[in-house]
C-alpha cells in the first residue's frame, strides 16, 4: 500500500482539502495538523506546500531507534511535528546537520534529496525520503534586500528561480508584463540581463534608472507576441482573473515568442480549481503555492520542458 502525504501551507488547509476532494483523492486517516494522507494515486496537487510520496510507517522504540532508522535511509531530513514537538526535537538533534542557511540572490536550492518525517504517536513514526519540495515544509528562507525593491512581491520571483536551480543569465532577455512598481523589474536588473518592463503605471524611480531598463507604457494584454523577438524570460505579476491569464499565456507559447516564463496566478474570492488545472496542463508547466505566495499560485514553463514532454 503506497502512502502519500500532503502538507499545506499555514492557513491555506482549506484550500489544499478542496483541491483533493474536487480530484475525488481519498484520504486514510484524520489530518495530522496541516498534513492529510492518501492511499490514493499521488495526485499533483498545486497547493501543498510539500507531497510527500512514498510514505513509510515506522514502529520505533526510543529516541535513538527512531534517528537511526533515519539515518539508514538517508542523510538529510526534515521535522514536522504539530504533535509530540519535544520527542521528535530529540530525534532531530541526532540527525546530520541541515543547512538552513538563506539564500542569496542568484543561488540555488542544493540537489541532495530532503526527506520529511514526523511522529503520530511518541512510537510511531511517518517518514518519506521523497518530497517535492527543497524546503523544510516547503518554508523557503531567502535574503530579503530591504531597501533596493519597491515592494516584497519580488521574493515570489525569486523563489521561483531558486525552486526553478536556474536564474537568467546576463545575455539573456526578459520581459516583465504588468511591471509598476518594479519588485519583479529590480530582481530582474539583478541578474544582469536586459529587462523591459510594461505597465500603464511608470516604474518606482530607482528601479527606472538601472541601466538595463527601459520601461514602455502600455498594456501587457494589448501586446502581440507574434510582433516581437522572443524573450528568453517572459514574467507576470499582474492582478487579472486566471481565465484572462490564461488566454495571455496561451498566445505567447503558441506564437513561441518566450523560452521560459514565471507568472503569479491570483484569485479574487473563491478559488477556480478548474483553471488550474487548465495551466498545470500545458506541456512544460508546474504550478506550485510558493511560501511567498497568498491567496495565489505561480506558475512555470519552459519551452525546453514542453517539447520533452
Amino acid at each position: 500500500m503506497t502512502l502519500t502525504g500532503y502538507l499545506a501551507a499555514a492557513d491555506l488547509e482549506h484550500e489544499l482539502r478542496d483541491e483533493l476532494t474536487g480530484a475525488e483523492v481519498r484520504l486514510a486517516r484524520r489530518p495530522h495538523g496541516r498534513l492529510v494522507l492518501s492511499t490514493d494515486v499521488p495526485f499533483g496537487s498545486a497547493w501543498a506546500a510539500n507531497v510527500w510520496h512514498d510514505v513509510e510507517e515506522i514502529k520505533v522504540t526510543s529516541i535513538g531507534h527512531a534517528a537511526k532508522e533515519l539515518r539508514d535511509r538517508q542523510r538529510n531530513w526534515a521535522m514536522y511535528a504539530p504533535l509530540h514537538g519535544g520527542r521528535a526535537k530529540l530525534i532531530a538533534e541526532k540527525l546530520p546537520h541541515v543547512s538552513a542557511k538563506p539564500i542569496l540572490i542568484g543561488d540555488v536550492v542544493p540537489d541532495a534529496p530532503l526527506g520529511s518525517f514526523t511522529l503520530l504517536e511518541p512510537d510511531l513514526m511517518l517518514a518519506a525520503t521523497r518530497c517535492t519540495s527543497p524546503f523544510p515544509n516547503g518554508e523557503a528562507r531567502l535574503v530579503e534586500d530591504r531597501e533596493g525593491p519597491p515592494s516584497r512581491a519580488y521574493l515570489k520571483l525569486y523563489e521561483a528561480f531558486v525552486r526553478l536551480r536556474r536564474w537568467p543569465r546576463p545575455e539573456e532577455t526578459c520581459l516583465d508584463l504588468g511591471a509598476s512598481p518594479g519588485g519583479w523589474t529590480w530582481l530582474l536588473a539583478q541578474t544582469g540581463a536586459s529587462v523591459s518592463a510594461v505597465d500603464k503605471a511608470p516604474l518606482d524611480p530607482y528601479v527606472a534608472r538601472m541601466p538595463n531598463v527601459r520601461w514602455h507604457e502600455g498594456s501587457a494584454f494589448a501586446l502581440e507576441p507574434r510582433d516581437r523577438a522572443p524573450v528568453d524570460w517572459l514574467c507576470s505579476d499582474i492582478i487579472c482573473y486566471p481565465q484572462r491569464l490564461l488566454g495571455l499565456v496561451q498566445r505567447w507559447i503558441d506564437a513561441g515568442a518566450a523560452r521560459n516564463m514565471v507568472c503569479t496566478i491570483k484569485f479574487q474570492g473563491q478559488t477556480d480549481h478548474d483553471i488550474v488545472r487548465e495551466f498545470a496542463a500545458i506541456p512544460g508547466a508546474q504550478v506550485l503555492h510558493l511560501h511567498h505566495n497568498k491567496h495565489e499560485l505561480t506558475f512555470m514553463w519552459s519551452a525546453e520542458g514542453s517539447a520533452g514532454q
